[in-house]
């Protein structure tokens, strides 16, 4: 397309852009809290620009700015056929069943939209007949369960089990209902032009928006196991919301783990099948045997409940060896029993397919950690790590870098690729995304948030706490705290940086609350799960809730009943995370600094994404208490605080009381 021809394009999609987001606009009428902003239209010129020349860009958008209609308006408009990737299955619901319809019928636009989510999350009718005929289910719990899953099963058109919210989705059950990418039988399976997970991916295939998100996204590019590496080639345009979570999650599916968890459940289907299929043909007990003792040997060679070791942390005299050796020897006479029965049925040839699978994962970490560390596989470096939990132990191998294998993802067809999300630069700078990435010199801009956060909000440093790596310091922060969550009369949010701390903190203030007569209702992580906390904590209106990460982002509580986040520490890394290590170790071998190339500025967009939760409409008020005195004392401090929105500053407690004071008059 010619240049002149572009400009032409460009200017008109940006009047276009124009009567679209104005204040009696098509989104005005549609939707009642609408209001023009300046910066939501210029990102959306921005976006239409990107999506016009095929090009990429980076967009971080404030708090406030609107990016999802920035993107959208476009995106339905002018995209093509679009790929929507989020940052977890709940926005991915919000987006295809609240966000993307308001703007589609504003619009008025005849695009087809579908949502696509990985297989585990689709119902498999083949697992659930075999769970209902097996009659395995030892409590009374999961036979009601497996009732509803049956009742659901008649009447789903998707098979989506977020649509049968009576049944957990983290209930142990679905784990026997549904289909992974090693038990699933493909075009051999009776079900197969009823399976959900395929019916999904066509209407994928033929629709305009397709709706994923990033785990997905990354396990198709790794595995070619979702339907994604089928969409990618007609795509046009690819945009990641919560683009700040990327390089984390690609990390994870470009690497590879074997846990001692598959081998039992893989022991557990042997058995079954074995029994059901060929009971005559191997004495199926005693050929599982060996190796469920090797595996649970394995988890006990780590006597911690949980541990994260690198492969050169691993101590020489360890029985960790020896007896992985041992596990994959007996392996190898499973395998072959297999092999002798796998005519007998295409679930035993399965079992077969998915022990050798998991042999050769065996073997390649073996092999990779007895040569010398940081040899190079597809010329990715990569660390070896062991990862322990109370019940499994985890052989992971991970990449110190995704930038190669994204960069290559990118090649070919051209086509648009946005990134976008309210935390991606360190004041102002992209380096970091962009290095992560392996994006280079790619367009990119900051759109600041529309919200007067000298009016309505406060940065509170307190005075006198001692260092973090003092053992008084969560009982200094709680003391710290008292006084803020009394002036707010609850309403607060204390965010951790550690379960520990989450722990301890719970504690304190529930002693603390019991002691000074005050009945602020607490909510501590691990007391249920994540959005029945929220949902509580909303409903209470004067609640203290106490979490760790999880809660640091991709929770939006508006009004009164939030005015205070309180962060116990900066969110540095722990500094014995062997990936961590590794990385920073290869920085400084190629002459940067880890601390202020990695550590630093991935401590400030998790800092920027915890103090995002505080100011989150133009009503809000609140006061934002950084605990942590290295804000003030160390010299990085300050880049850190300039990265945060323009806060008012104060370290003065009755300034925060005042503050908080002003706030209850105004109701």
């Amino acid at each position: 397309m010619s240049n002149d021809h572009s400009e032409a394009h460009g200017r008109a999609h940006d009047a276009s852009l124009e009567q679209f987001f104005a204040p009696q606009g098509p989104l005005a009428g549609a939707v009642t809290t609408f209001r023009q902003r300046a910066s939501q239209v210029d990102m959306a010129k921005a976006v239409a620009r990107a999506i016009e020349g095929a090009e990429v860009l980076i967009a971080e958008a404030g708090t406030g700015t609107g990016k999802t209609f920035a993107y959208l308006v476009p995106a339905l408009l002018w995209g093509g056929k679009v790929i929507l990737s989020t940052g977890t299955k709940n926005l991915q619901d919000q987006l295809f069943l609240r966000d993307i319809p308001t703007v589609r019928k504003a619009l008025n636009a005849p695009v087809t939209v579908a949502l696509l989510k990985g297989r585990s999350n689709y119902l498999c009718p083949f697992h659930l007949e075999r769970t209902i005929h097996n009659n395995r289910l030892t409590s009374r719990e999961d036979v009601g369960y497996l009732r509803a899953i049956s009742r659901f099963s008649k009447t789903t058109q998707t098979g989506d089990k977020s649509e049968l919210p009576s049944v957990p989705e983290n209930a142990m059950l679905w784990n026997l209902v549904t289909s992974t990418r090693d038990t699933c039988l493909g075009s051999e399976c009776q079900y197969y032009q009823d399976c959900f997970v395929m019916k999904a991916r066509r209407e994928a295939q033929q629709a305009d928006v397709v709706v994923v998100n990033h785990h997905l996204f990354f396990a198709d590019v790794a595995l070619k196991d979702s339907g994604v590496a089928e969409l990618l080639p007609t795509a046009n345009t690819v945009i990641f919301d919560e683009a700040h979570q990327l390089p984390d999650t690609a990390s994870l599916f470009f690497g590879e783990t074997v846990s001692t968890s598959q081998i039992l459940e893989l022991c557990r289907d042997v058995l079954a099948e074995g029994l059901a299929h060929a009971r005559d043909g191997a004495k199926w007990a005693e050929a599982i045997a060996p190796v469920e003792k090797a595996a649970r040997d394995l988890r006990l060679t780590f006597p911690q409940d949980f541990a994260r070791l690198a492969v050169s942390q691993i101590a020489p005299s360890s029985t960790f060896y020896p007896v992985l050796e041992a596990l994959r020897e007996v392996f190898k006479p499973l395998i072959v029993t297999l092999e002798s029965q796998a005519e007998r049925a295409e679930t035993i040839a399965q079992c077969r397919n998915r022990a050798v699978l998991l042999l050769d994962t065996l073997d390649r970490w073996h092999t990779m950690s007895a040569s010398v560390q940081g040899e190079e596989k597809n010329d990715v470096e990569t660390v070896l790590w062991v990862e322990a939990f109370s019940m499994s132990l985890h052989l992971h191998q991970t990449p110190l870098s995704i930038a190669p294998i994204f960069t290559k993802q990118r090649e070919g067809t051209p086509r648009a690729w946005i990134f976008t999300s309210a935390t991606l630069a360190v004041k102002d700078d992209f380096h970091y995304f962009t290095s992560q990435m392996g994006l280079g010199n790619e367009r990119a801009q900051t759109w600041p948030s529309p919200f007067d956060y000298q009016q309505q909000s406060l940065l509170y440093v307190p005075t006198g706490l001692p260092e973090p790596n003092s053992p008084a310091y969560t009982d200094a922060v709680v003391d710290a705290a008292l006084p803020v969550i009394e002036a707010a009369g609850g309403s607060v949010f204390l965010l951790c940086t550690t379960l520990r701390a989450v722990n301890r903190m719970g504690e304190r203030l529930r002693e603390a609350f019991k002691a000074s007569g005050k009945s602020y209702p607490l909510m501590v992580q691990g007391e249920g799960g994540r959005t029945e906390l929220l949902d509580r904590f909303r409903e209470a209106g004067n609640a203290v809730l106490v979490g760790s990460q999880s809660f640091w982002e991709g929770v939006d509580v508006r009004g009164e009943a939030l005015s205070v986040v309180i962060i116990d520490r900066l969110p540095f890394a722990p500094p014995d995370d062997p990936v961590l290590a590794a990385r920073v170790a290869a920085m400084e071998k190629n002459g940067l600094s880890g601390f202020m190339d990695y550590q630093l500025p991935e401590a400030i967009i998790n800092l920027k994404q915890g103090a995002g939760r505080l100011i989150r409409d133009e009503a809000d008020r609140g006061v934002l208490m950084i605990c942590d005195p290295r804000l003030i004392t160390k010299q990085y401090g300050r880049r850190i605080w300039q990265s945060l929105p323009p806060f008012k500053r104060t370290r003065e407690l009755e300034e925060v009381v005042a503050f908080l004071a002003k706030g209850e008059e105004g109701k």
